[in-house]
């Protein structure tokens, strides 16, 4: 496995953020895995995920917002982190540019994604969000898919039937109004992919389900 630290330009409010590339042998195709508003790049949930899709052999590239490289606890604005989450798909692409491209991530990360596939670079073949925060939690709502109307690419949502942040009910109506957007939901599994100790499911299968769904949707795509 191929496996480089990258530094990545941004415009603001840091000069450039920290990436991680990582490329399976025999990789099939990339994807760009942004983290969630409470963590960065490097986070256990971060290594977990990136680990089960390059077992798929799915490259991953992962990379910091702003927020985390100044250390601080306030996520960046959506301008920011969309912009942020630009460079990093540009500096993927530059790097393996023969590879079928995805874009996606964890919360945040993916809710950011979903943004920058409104106006998608052209390499871009689809997105894999992991736990779309549809709404805060205890506030149920389907504003923060508004958006999803204007984007053309193929979606791929993975979220737990426990998550607190997408009611079932509403991201399945979200989802029965657009074409583009599949739901794959993990059984027993919360915002972070955990599972109770009396789940059927443990939280170790939870990410090789997650991988699983995601392989899929690569392939049809």
């Amino acid at each position: 496995m191929i496996e480089a630290a990258i530094r990545i330009a941004v415009s603001d409010p840091v000069e450039s953020v920290t990436g991680l590339i990582q490329v399976p042998t025999e990789a099939r195709a990339i994807l760009v895995l942004a983290h969630g508003a409470g963590a960065g790049m490097n986070h256990p949930h971060m290594n977990n995920l990136a680990s089960g899709l390059l077992k798929q052999g799915i490259a991953c590239f992962r990379f910091n917002f702003p927020f985390i490289e100044k250390g601080s606890r306030r996520a960046d604005s959506l301008p920011v982190a969309i912009d942020c989450s630009r460079s990093a798909i540009n500096t993927a692409i530059s790097y393996q540019p023969d590879l079928p491209l995805f874009i996606g991530g964890h919360s945040f990360g993916g809710r950011i994604a979903t943004h920058v596939a409104v106006d998608p670079p052209e390499q871009v073949r689809g997105l894999i969000a992991y736990s779309f925060p549809l709404h805060p939690a205890k506030k149920p709502s389907v504003q923060r898919a508004e958006h999803l109307t204007r984007v053309s690419l193929p979606m791929l949502f993975i979220n737990g039937e426990r998550d607190r942040l997408a009611e079932a009910e509403l991201l399945n109506a979200t989802q029965q109004s657009l074409p583009q957007l599949k739901t794959h939901w993990l059984k027993g599994a919360d915002h972070s992919y955990k599972t109770t100790k009396s789940s059927a499911t443990t939280t170790a299968q939870t990410y090789l389900d997650a991988a699983a769904a995601s392989n899929q949707f690569i392939n049809e795509h």
